[in-house]
């Protein structure tokens, strides 16, 4: 008979091993979720308005993070003194990006709207070179030169040249991605201490309203014209692709390695791409297809920390 020391050595290797297939499991729901989310918010926007689809979105959301707040015993608001951090997330982090998005995927292809959100993490290391005064790498830098010129090189491809409309939904997602390095930065430096439950779900449900309101207001929708495909994707955007992928992103947070879990920003894009083409029925050119790689690539590079040019102040 095998020895309680063998017994209790084969019930960690299994534990360790069940372990490491949820990690996978979750990291993999994670890229899936959020690479379809581009797709739904195409969908979504195909005869719902982009204000209105954006508050419809945060408010199916809402009431599911307010009961996972309720279970956590997780606090709704901010702490003392934190008001302007809290607005600035609502309508910095949730509000206008959101709705940038929304209206940008009006005018470009689901795929290239996440390759173009992408840079988020590359406009993450830039505001905390500014704000927090942390020193850039060789690396880094390399990465950001090489990765914004094969971006330029895809919208060419892509055909995102000078007409306004294209031109302005490419601006309006780099720009959504602009507003959430600048928010993630921001809360490093000065939010830290706030649990991320409390963090997403008063202001989402804040945002999703306000969102809602003004979509009503302002762009007077015709709810007959509403397809259940559109109504269909802002559930999902709102359940699985909101809640869902925050749930298995942010568990991950305690698994993985920040570096490790950030390489969800490279891999979603390649989804969101492959599923544009097929079914958005958009052709993808070996030009197209290698900017790609090399755009990832690049922005991958800006995750090592080789060649430090520059220290960080005290």
């Amino acid at each position: 008979m095998p020895s309680s020391t063998q017994t209790s050595e084969a019930d960690t290797g299994q534990t360790a091993r069940s372990s490491t297939v949820v990690v996978a499991i979750l990291f993999a729901i994670v890229c899936l979720t959020w690479g379809t989310t581009w797709l739904g918010i195409k969908l979504a926007v195909d005869t719902v308005p982009p204000l209105l689809a954006a508050g419809l979105r945060f408010v199916i959301a809402f009431p599911l993070l307010y009961l996972i707040a309720r279970a956590q015993r997780a606090p709704l608001l901010f702490p003392e003194g934190q008001g302007g951090l809290f607005a600035l997330i609502v309508v910095l982090y949730f509000a206008l990006p959101y709705l940038l998005i929304n209206a940008g995927e009006q005018y470009v292809s689901s795929g290239l709207a996440a390759l173009l959100f992408s840079t988020m993490p590359v406009f993450t290391v830039i505001f905390s070179v500014v704000i927090l005064r942390e020193p850039i790498w060789a690396t880094q830098l390399v990465g950001i030169v090489v990765g914004f010129f094969s971006l330029g090189m895809i919208l060419h491809e892509q055909g995102v040249g000078f007409a306004y409309r294209s031109l302005f939904g490419a601006a309006a997602i780099l720009l959504a991605a602009l507003l959430h390095a600048y928010c993630y930065v921001t809360t490093k430096k000065r939010g830290a201490a706030i649990g991320i439950v409390t963090f997403n779900t008063l202001p989402i449900g804040i945002a999703g309203l306000a969102l809602t309101l003004v979509g009503l207001i302002v762009e007077r929708p015709d709810v007959s014209q509403f397809s259940a495909t559109s109504l269909g994707a802002l559930v999902y955007l709102g359940t699985f692709a909101s809640v869902g992928g925050f749930l298995a992103y942010f568990h991950l947070l305690k698994q993985l390695s920040p570096v490790v879990l950030s390489f969800v920003f490279l891999i979603f894009p390649v989804i969101a791409v492959i599923l544009s083409g097929l079914l958005e029925h958009r052709s993808v050119s070996p030009a197209f297809a290698g900017y790609c790689v090399v755009l990832i690539a690049a922005f991958a590079l800006t995750k090592l920390q080789i060649g430090r040019l520059s220290r960080a102040r005290a």
